[in-house]
């Protein structure tokens, strides 16, 4: 019987983070091993506390660490990894960072399990088809509407047919200015392309704030309007999405299959985006992308950070030909390019497959990971409670 036997955390940084709105900045690598046989997975959230999360000592019986419920258990099919995630859901349930340290676990179960089966991780999700999808040019908006226009420019030369330009000065300036921005990626971009605006919940729960951008929006084509609120703001959502012809997106703060589901639910979301890396992993993006296709609702990707983590967030909607969008990080950080061997490039068509190999179908590159390794050591009272592993 297959059992999991270690789970390492690699914290990888570029030498200096900033404020700017960007997670390939660093990362939180997650390797775990079974049998003989490894798994990698990525985490998207605060590093360091997604490694304190795993470690930490029991606070009281449901809010014990996230290893207490992994290490030592039974991996033999992806039913699996559905019990453990559950075991995970009581015994961590106040545990807040729970769900974003089980993703990268989770998504390295699933790569291990696709190694172990020699099969890609989109059949063992139940597709027998990956289709293709058509990647989107994500990147932040410019310091001035004229550097949003050169940026949408180059997406261009670069041959991508859509382009989504977020965060950046939106909503902290004035309503002239963001008009402004949105008017330069329209006029950079041309009429062919695809035009998606991300603000980042910038207007919190403020509906009038957000509606006064929804013409101008209009206007350029804009396909959808990304995370005008917190997540949970359902009511500023359904207010929102019937004040306009463009749809709304969000989700990727969603760290359960219920939050996803209720901004479709009672937020009126058209496009629901789920990120495999705090939502608790593949399956339950999985399952929301299930319920996507119930509702009528297009399932999105969403990936800031490396290939390896792409490659997770297509697995749960890779059967599903008409939901093709797909998030792809356009201009990371060089630790995000660089920490994986293989990449899910672009095709003549400007569309990205996923590879027909088993697990994730992605190589981490040790040597990139090894020049931006952040050693972590964690201690209680005089012991370890966890060390970097210095094995790559």
């Amino acid at each position: 019987m297959r059992k999991i036997e270690a789970v390492d955390f690699f914290y990888v940084s570029m030498p200096l983070v900033t404020t700017e709105g960007d997670g390939s900045q660093d990362a939180l690598l997650v390797r775990v091993a079974a049998g003989g046989v490894e798994g990698w997975g990525e985490c998207e959230a605060s590093p360091l506390v997604s490694i304190v999360a795993f470690v930490c000592p029991m606070s009281h019986g449901a809010c014990r660490p996230v290893g207490a419920s992994v290490l030592g258990q039974r991996l033999e099919s992806p039913e699996d990894i559905y019990r453990i995630a559950s075991q995970i859901e009581l015994d961590s349930m106040d545990l807040l960072q729970a769900p974003h340290t089980w993703s990268g676990v989770e998504i390295a179960l699933w790569d291990l399990l696709g190694k172990v089966r020699e099969e890609p991780v989109w059949k063992l999700l139940g597709y027998r088809e990956s289709f293709r999808k058509l990647p989107y040019a994500s990147q932040l908006f410019g310091d001035t509407p004229a550097h949003t226009y050169q940026q949408a420019t180059e997406a261009c030369r670069q041959n991508f047919r859509a382009v989504k330009f977020g965060w950046g000065p939106i909503g902290r300036g004035d309503l002239k200015t963001d008009l402004e921005h949105f008017a330069a990626a329209r006029e950079g971009l041309g009429k062919g392309s695809l035009l998606m605006v991300d603000v980042g919940q910038i207007f919190g729960d403020n509906v009038e704030a957000a509606a006064a951008r929804l013409p101008m929006l209009e206007q350029v084509g804009a396909i959808w309007l990304e995370e005008p609120f917190h997540t949970s703001a359902l009511d500023a959502y359904s207010s929102l999405s019937r004040r306009g012809r463009v749809k709304l997106a969000g989700g990727e703060g969603a760290h359960n299959f219920y939050m996803a589901r209720h901004l479709i639910d009672y937020g009126g979301v058209g496009y629901i985006q789920v990120d495999c890396g705090r939502i608790g992993g593949i399956g339950p993006a999985k399952r929301v992308a299930d319920y996507a296709v119930s509702k009528g609702v297009t399932f999105v990707n969403h990936t800031f950070t490396s290939h390896l983590a792409l490659s997770a967030s297509l697995q749960p909607y890779a059967g599903l030909r008409s939901h093709e969008i797909c998030e792809y990080p356009f201009a990371p950080k060089p630790l995000a390019r660089e920490v994986t061997s293989n990449h899910l490039e672009r095709d003549k068509e400007g569309y990205v497959a996923l590879p027909n190999l088993p697990g994730l179908g992605i190589e981490l590159d040790t040597q990139a990971i090894r020049r931006y390794f952040v050693p972590v050591e964690i201690k209680l009272k005089g012991d370890i409670l966890f060390k970097s592993s210095d094995g790559f």
